[in-house]
């Protein structure tokens, strides 16, 4: 499975030679313990398109559209490493070691609780509406191999934690992606409702005639307008108003909230762009950022869900943590992600909605 799909990656490479300004990156896996090179070894930009698999010397190369990206490495066996990378490490040489992962303490830790029998039939239905989504194109993507789920409840803490022994293999039928997702972690707090869940998706391009690709295309334009994607890439480029976004401020008076909208966005931002790394950086005067999307009004679905939300267009908040900026890339990526929390429609779209770094708008 691993040549084959990298073959397709390949392949995908080659196609996009022509792009301008695509820059290389380079480099060795190598096993942490003995030092030797690892051959076959997969190495992909996490949320794109664009993969491969190391040589019988341990080398890699990829090929990269401008912007920024988690480059991640993985091998059976073996823990996953990451490293950020941007178009200007073109050039430097990215060497890691993977580290064996630690069977035994593993084994006593997933023993040591309680795995759900039946986990599947009995939480499945809830993983794929809170992994995949409850969107009309969550119905049309579907988990190739859900027997790798293993399901652990704990009474004592009222949370539902999920593992998967082997990246999960999906068919987006509504985006045209087939993609191999490895999670970290996924784990459900029934006490706020609030599920989070961290990993690393490869998108494949899916193979179909010419009038399919249309409709894909048309599918992944939709996706796309309104989406965090579209928000950060616009917030880049210094566009927001021409692409329909507003930001407010939302400030809590006397237990209400309140928003307040903005005369100066990118001085309330603190918009910086730094041109030699090509880069901006926003670190706003209020922690709680309101986003709407003016021209597009929420899905059925999600005001029956939230009878409470705006009914008119899609709202969507961003908490910054006090004091700490975001910094983000020209292809929308930002870091440190982790430090961002997400709320509201964006948080309502999930995987079978969600587009790769590397998509462009036609």
């Amino acid at each position: 499975m691993k040549i084959f799909f990298a073959t397709l990656l390949s392949l995908f490479l080659l196609n996009a030679l022509h792009a301008q300004n695509n820059f290389f990156i380079s480099g060795k896996v190598l096993n942490g313990l003995t030092g030797l090179p690892m051959a076959a070894a997969s190495v992909f930009a996490q949320n794109t398109t664009i993969g491969t698999i190391t040589d019988e010397t341990g080398n890699f190369k990829l090929q990269l559209p401008p912007g920024g990206y988690e480059l991640v490495f993985t091998f059976t066996g073996f823990k996953t490493e990451s490293r950020r990378i941007t178009t200007a490490d073109e050039g430097e040489a990215i060497n890691v070691n993977l580290k064996e992962k630690e069977k035994e303490l593993e084994t006593v830790a997933i023993t040591s609780t309680n795995e759900v029998k039946d986990g599947l039939e009995k939480y499945g239905q809830f993983f794929n509406e809170e992994f995949i989504g409850k969107t009309s194109n969550s119905k049309v993507c579907n988990i190739q191999n859900a027997e790798v789920l293993h399901f652990f409840f704990s009474k004592k803490k009222n949370r539902l934690k999920i593992i998967a022994t082997e990246p999960l293999v999906l068919k987006n039928n509504a985006l045209g992606y087939n993609i191999k997702y490895t999670i970290d972690s996924f784990t459900h707090e029934y006490n706020t409702g609030v599920s989070i869940y961290s990993g690393s998706p490869l998108y494949e391009e899916m193979q179909g005639d010419s009038i399919q690709k249309l409709l894909w295309q048309a599918n992944r334009k939709a996706a796309y307008k309104g989406s965090l994607l579209h928000f950060m890439r616009s917030i880049y480029n210094k566009n927001l108003k021409e692409q329909e976004f507003e930001i407010q401020f939302i400030v809590q008076q006397n237990g209400i909230d309140n928003a307040i909208k903005l005369k100066d966005t990118y001085g309330a931002i603190n918009y910086i762009k730094d041109d030699s790394t090509h880069t901006v950086e926003i670190l706003p005067n209020q922690k709680d950022l309101g986003i709407l999307f003016m021209t597009e009004k929420p899905l059925e679905a999600y005001t029956l869900a939230h009878p409470t939300e705006p009914k008119d267009f899609k709202f969507s908040m961003l908490i910054f943590k006090p004091t700490e900026s975001l910094t983000i890339e020209q292809n929308g990526y930002f870091y440190d992600q982790n430090d961002l929390s997400i709320s509201g429609y964006w948080a309502w779209e999930k995987v079978a909605d969600q587009l790769p770094y590397d998509y462009k708008v036609d």
